[in-house]
């Protein structure tokens, strides 16, 4: 098949998940419609949090961050996906490329110590519940917040501008549906183990310390659960902490699956479908896991409701 006429030398090919089946048509709809109620959950989370008075606490605040990071992590992903399918073409610039790569990077980082500092949020609270606003006051929440977009960004500006300066003297097909760092490491026709090097100290200081610090807050949790003399409050307590440690493992475990291994790894179609998971899935699984399950967010939506019907 010809290449598109806008397709130029410089262009990578994105060969993308989906082929144009009638079940894989099937599929594509399926990730459009999660694609969808995505923006509209995490939106609708951001709303809720901002309207109403009762929400104004840290552990909300955290949540708005975390709706907003995937928010944009699914809107710089799927787009261009849904475009290149649709239309049939199957390039993405440099500029692009890069630009996928550092929000990528900047908003999956950002959402590692997020998720770090929203499970030290629930420790502070269950653990520590009459010293919660010293422990956990407004401006330790702001800095928190500010600290993970801070270290996501300077992440995702030196591993793209780094990748984007190897030289790709062979082939620019990238076999994936969006510019990710690993995928285009492979395809440099330099010596990379140096960077492969720092990768892999980025991957220790975003992934692996973060997780580090939601098990341990998550166990201490679950030692002073144990305690509780409510059994009611003990199943509630179990609930919750599970269905959070189910989505921190589907994100972590996916992640780390696809970051934390050598360039002489040859990818595979599974690979594809391991990045779905943290890039598809998981935004839309947040809203619902976090927020959508508690009391006070379900009373501020049938609030909201009645004032706009």
């Amino acid at each position: 098949m010809e290449p598109p006429s806008n397709t130029t030398a410089l262009d990578f090919i994105l060969l993308g998940l989906f082929s144009h089946t009638q079940v894989h048509l099937f599929l594509f709809s399926v990730v459009l419609v999660i694609f969808t109620a995505s923006l509209m959950g995490n939106a609708l989370m951001i709303l809720l949090i901002c309207r109403d008075p009762r929400l104004h606490t840290p552990m909300y605040f955290l949540l708005s961050q975390l709706s907003l990071m995937d928010m944009m992590l699914v809107s710089t992903i799927i787009p261009k996906m849904a475009a290149n399918y649709l239309m049939s073409v199957k390039s993405i610039s440099p500029a692009g490329c890069g630009s996928q790569i550092f929000l990528f990077l900047t908003l999956a980082g950002g959402e590692c110590f997020l998720l770090a500092a929203m499970s030290y949020d629930r420790y502070v609270a269950v653990c520590q519940p009459l010293r919660y606003h010293v422990l956990m006051s407004s401006k330790l929440c702001v800095h928190l917040t500010l600290g993970s977009w801070f270290l996501g960004a300077a992440d995702g500006l030196m591993q793209a501008g780094t990748i984007l300066s190897f030289p790709f003297c062979h082939s620019r097909t990238i076999n994936h549906f969006f510019c990710e760092a690993p995928s285009l490491v492979r395809l440099a026709c330099a010596d990379t183990k140096v960077f492969e090097f720092f990768m892999y100290i980025c991957c220790i200081l975003m992934l692996l310390i973060p997780l580090c610090l939601i098990l341990a807050s998550y166990s201490l949790i679950l030692v002073a659960v144990l305690h509780m003399r409510s059994s009611a409050a003990r199943k509630k307590a179990f609930a919750t902490c599970s269905s959070h440690l189910a989505v921190v493992g589907l994100f972590y475990g996916a992640i780390m699956f696809i970051y934390m291994r050598p360039k002489s790894h040859q990818p595979r179609k599974r690979d594809k479908v391991v990045s779905a998971f943290y890039t598809i899935f998981t935004p839309v699984l947040n809203p619902l896991i976090y927020s959508v399950r508690n009391k006070e967010v379900k009373g501020a939506l049938r609030k909201w409701l009645q004032k706009t019907v």
